[in-house]
């Protein structure tokens, strides 16, 4: 079995944290502590992962980036593509390069994020969020390399995170739905954490507008791209009766859904009301055009390069942005709106 930060911490019965302040040469953890998690990581074998202070103080001008998931480790989401071009702009201004990790090697050399990012010295990284976190996340959060997170919520001393506002987001998907009469509202979705995190706070909005939550129709897909939709909805629609309006958490999920329902002849929004997840381009141009929540991909992007390097340069501290979402009302969901 790997050795981990997280399994010194269970042997000594400490935090994380704890952990990572000792690797990383903080005062404010007791001579007795440290003196207990070193013998534990020197019985253990956890030497790879120790933090190497020199190493990390050259200013290597490169910043790492990392698709943080087991799952469709890819960077074709056209959501991330926006998001990490827009980075990469304003970072390269600030006099940064960008290093992209795979994640597929490492799994079978014993290597972990933490080991390559000391490798090459990068000042910061920068994660998005995946489908299944590896554990080796951690160790990177809670390391003294500076991280932001996209849609990954980070808690170590130099981490911070930026993602829309879920729950404002559900909020304004509820309120629209009811406000056009539609009471059934489904779900469209996957197994990561942001899209967990969307269906939770959906579930709370309608209960908030005093909507019963039916879960027959809450389906999820293998990620967030149009097969994965089309075989979510055909799913649903075996079930017979179908919701009167359906939330997908990805544009893609949602574009996916269409043609499914489109296959059986259904209406849009005659039949089901539909609204997507980022605004992609390809909304505008779908027929009839979808109605989504807009993410703001450019300040997104912007925002994570500009508090990495704040965090870089000790003038920032752990700290998190939640972005404000926007309701582009489209065809899918209303047919008052030609927008």
């Amino acid at each position: 079995m790997k050795v981990t930060m997280n399994t010194i911490a269970k042997l000594a019965g400490v935090s994380v944290s704890t952990v990572s302040k000792i690797l990383n040469n903080y005062n404010e953890v007791s001579e007795e502590t440290k003196q207990k998690v070193l013998k534990i990581i020197q019985e253990n074998g956890y030497q790879s992962s120790i933090s190497n202070k020199s190493a990390v103080s050259k200013n290597s001008n490169l910043i790492g980036v990392i698709y943080a998931g087991k799952i469709n480790a890819e960077f074709n989401h056209l959501f991330f593509i926006d998001v990490i071009n827009a980075f990469k702009k304003r970072i390269g201004l600030l006099g940064y390069d960008l290093i992209f990790f795979s994640n597929e090697k490492f799994h079978h050399s014993g290597e972990d994020y933490l080991t390559r990012c000391k490798h090459f010295s990068v000042d910061g990284c920068i994660l998005i969020s995946g489908d299944e976190l590896e554990p080796c996340i951690t160790d990177l959060d809670h390391s003294d390399i500076p991280c932001i997170g996209i849609d990954l919520e980070l808690t170590g001393p130099n981490s911070g995170y930026i993602m829309t506002d879920n729950a404002k987001m559900a909020y304004k998907v509820v309120e629209h739905f009811y406000l056009q009469g539609y009471k059934e509202v489904g779900f469209l979705g996957t197994h990561s954490l942001i899209s967990k995190l969307r269906e939770n706070c959906l579930i709370q909005a309608m209960q908030n507008f005093g909507l019963s939550v039916n879960k027959d129709w809450f389906k999820y897909g293998s990620d967030f791209f149009e097969t994965s939709g089309f075989v979510a909805m055909r799913e649903m629609m075996t079930q017979g009766h179908l919701p009167r309006a359906l939330f997908a958490a990805s544009d893609q999920l949602a574009i996916g859904a269409m043609r499914a329902l489109k296959e059986k002849r259904l209406a849009i929004p005659g039949d089901i009301a539909i609204i997507g997840c980022d605004d992609i381009e390809a909304c505008k141009y779908m027929d009839p055009p979808l109605s989504t929540i807009r993410q703001d991909k450019e300040k997104i992007g912007l925002l994570a390069a500009l508090m990495l390097f704040d965090l870089m340069k000790h003038q920032l501290q752990s700290s998190s942005i939640m972005v404000e979402p926007e309701l582009m009302i489209r065809r899918t969901s209303s047919t008052e709106s030609f927008q």
